[in-house]
C-alpha cells in the first residue's frame, strides 16, 4: 500500500480520518477507486466478501431478498460512510446486496489491507468496531419498532434519527440535505409511501418541519419527539 494512503491516520478526527475523497486522491493505484453507474451492483448476496468500501460521492442502498424474492431495504448510505464492513469479522460470503442509487464513486480496500492497518492503529480499529456495533444496534432497534410500534411512530422516529445522524444544526433547526424520497422512507420503515406522505404533510401543517426533494428542515426537534409519543 502506498505510504500516502496512511495520511488520515495522523488526523485525530475520526470522521476526517476516513474521508474517502482524500483516500482516493492520495492513493496511487487507481484500481482502488471505482465509479458505479446508477442501478449498478457493487456486490450481490453469496459473493465472496473480501473488500471494504468507502463512499466518495453518491448513494448506496444496502438490502437483501426474502425467500419469496421481495427486496428488503436495510440502509441507505451517502458520502463518507462505510459498507461491506462485516467482512472484517468473519463474513466470507455476502448476505446483502449493495447497489448504486445514482452515479457513485467508492474507495475500495481489501480485508487484508484493512486488518493490517487496524492492527497497527488502535484508533482505526476502534472506529471500525464502533461502526459494526452501531449498525447491529440500529437493526435491533428497527426490529423492535416493527414489533411494538405503529407505522406513524416508526416514521416520526426515523425522521428524528435521520436528523441526529445526518443533520446539520442551523440555529434551533436541523437541516438534512439530499432528503430521501417518500418511497425510500417507506422501505426503511416497513410502511407505505402513502402513509409516509400523510405523516410528512401532517407534520408540515403543524409547522414542525418543511421538506422538498432536496432537503428536510426540522424546525423543532422537541416537538418532533413529542409526536413520536402520540398514539
Amino acid at each position: 500500500m502506498d505510504k500516502q494512503s496512511l495520511w488520515y491516520l495522523e488526523n485525530i478526527d475520526m470522521k476526517g480520518m476516513l474521508d474517502p475523497k482524500k483516500m482516493a486522491e492520495n492513493h496511487s493505484d487507481s484500481s482502488n477507486h471505482r465509479t458505479f453507474k446508477k442501478s449498478e451492483y457493487i456486490y450481490m448476496p453469496d459473493e465472496h466478501a473480501d473488500k471494504v468500501f468507502f463512499i466518495n460521492e453518491g448513494r448506496i442502498k444496502i438490502g437483501t431478498y426474502s425467500e419469496t424474492g421481495k427486496e428488503i431495504t436495510k440502509s441507505i448510505l451517502t458520502h463518507g460512510e462505510v459498507f461491506g464492513e462485516l467482512s472484517l469479522i468473519g463474513e466470507t460470503k455476502r448476505k446483502d446486496f449493495a447497489i448504486a442509487m445514482e452515479e457513485t464513486s467508492v474507495y475500495i480496500m481489501s480485508v487484508d489491507e484493512m486488518k493490517s492497518m487496524m492492527k497497527k492503529h488502535s484508533t482505526l480499529s476502534l472506529f471500525m468496531m464502533n461502526i459494526i456495533g452501531s449498525r447491529v444496534l440500529e437493526m435491533e432497534q428497527r426490529l423492535e419498532s416493527l414489533v411494538f410500534k405503529d407505522s406513524r411512530t416508526r416514521i416520526v422516529e426515523f425522521l428524528e434519527n435521520l436528523a441526529k445522524k445526518k443533520g446539520q444544526r442551523i440555529g434551533y433547526e436541523m437541516l438534512v440535505r439530499k432528503f430521501l424520497t417518500h418511497q425510500e422512507i417507506a422501505n426503511l420503515t416497513a410502511t407505505s409511501r402513502q402513509t409516509v406522505t400523510t405523516v410528512l404533510n401532517e407534520l408540515r401543517t403543524k409547522n414542525i418541519l418543511t421538506f422538498n426533494r432536496q432537503r428536510l428542515l426540522i424546525r423543532d426537534m422537541e416537538l418532533l419527539r413529542t409526536e413520536a409519543k402520540l398514539d
